[in-house]
């Protein structure tokens, strides 16, 4: 049986923590919501579009009352978030957070906080724009959440967390952190590390074609500035926090390339046709899965 959640506390006010407030003041309107941000013109901004029921300037203030209390700040500042509403914390108060890496921000956070219930949780959802304006309140609406509670987590604590993401919208799934970090290593981690790669390199080139990458970027380089565009911020923290998962995928990756630099080198089109055929299946289950839409372009609208 999960506990009872009647105030939600939500400290970094970015895209996830303010869509996470917008969706618990729009779909639990019973539930209290308080905020708070490191920024006080984030503060401001905040409390001029109202999504929280008060924004407390102070982050132990923010959490006085609360009974869930969810961290979306970057992951290398998970520790001093912890710190900092520490002191304002209920006794029975749960600690979650919102991080794309999982391991070392749950031994992070227990660590910092070893009297209450720490369940970690990652809803896989983003756009690339940041900021306490850009969130929504569908933004988890069937999107995944990973729940990655340690193997001695009360059991209401990890129910408390599961009921409040599927009443975001969300689909929860319960998983090792080591395991989590693996895999958004290979479905997240990486693709952005390429993407900053190649707009990156891009960039470089730009200056030798006097801006004809840009006047001229076709799909499939656009979409890769969209994922680059994403915060410089969060995106350092996550690679320095998952280093070792994300290694090990970079690895596999440039082993990969190899094998298809060699096809080109090769006049292999049986091993290019056999691979892209491949490749596009996943595209295809990614589609059944509801994770995109199928509508031509991405469904932009032109």
């Amino acid at each position: 049986m999960a506990r009872d959640i009647g105030h939600v506390a939500v400290v970094g006010l970015g895209l996830i923590g303010s869509s996470v407030a917008r969706a618990v003041k729009e779909r639990l309107p019973h539930i209290a919501v308080t905020g708070h941000d490191a920024s006080e013109t984030v503060r401001a901004e905040a409390r001029a579009l109202g999504f929280c029921d008060r924004i407390a300037d102070e982050a132990a203030d923010a959490v006085a009352a609360a009974d869930l209390v969810i961290l979306a700040v970057p992951v290398g500042r998970m520790t001093d978030a912890a710190r900092a509403i520490a002191p304002g914390l209920k006794g029975d108060a749960i600690i979650s957070d919102v991080g794309s890496s999982k391991a070392g921000v749950g031994e992070a956070l227990r660590a910092a906080l070893p009297d209450h219930a720490v369940i970690p949780a990652h809803p896989v959802a983003g756009t690339e724009n940041s900021g306490p304006a850009a969130g929504f309140a569908s933004l988890f609406d069937g999107r995944w959440c990973i729940v990655t509670p340690a193997a001695d987590a009360p059991a209401d604590a990890v129910a408390a967390v599961t009921d409040l993401w599927q009443m975001l919208g969300a689909k929860v799934e319960t998983m090792d952190a080591a395991h989590h970090d693996m895999v958004l290593a290979v479905t997240s981690h990486l693709p952005h590390l390429i993407a900053y790669t190649i707009v990156g390199t891009a960039s470089e080139l730009e200056e030798v074609t006097e801006s004809e990458v840009i006047k001229y970027s076709a799909g499939g380089f656009r979409d890769f500035t969209r994922i680059a565009a994403s915060d410089p911020v969060m995106w350092r923290d996550v690679f320095l926090a998952n280093k070792d998962a994300v290694l090990a995928t970079l690895q596999r990756f440039n082993e990969d390339l190899t094998v298809l630099q060699q096809a080109i080198r090769r006049g292999d089109g049986a091993k290019l046709e056999d691979w892209f055929t491949r490749t596009r299946a996943i595209r295809r289950s990614i589609i059944a899965e509801g994770q995109d839409d199928p509508a031509p372009d991405f469904g932009r609208r032109h």
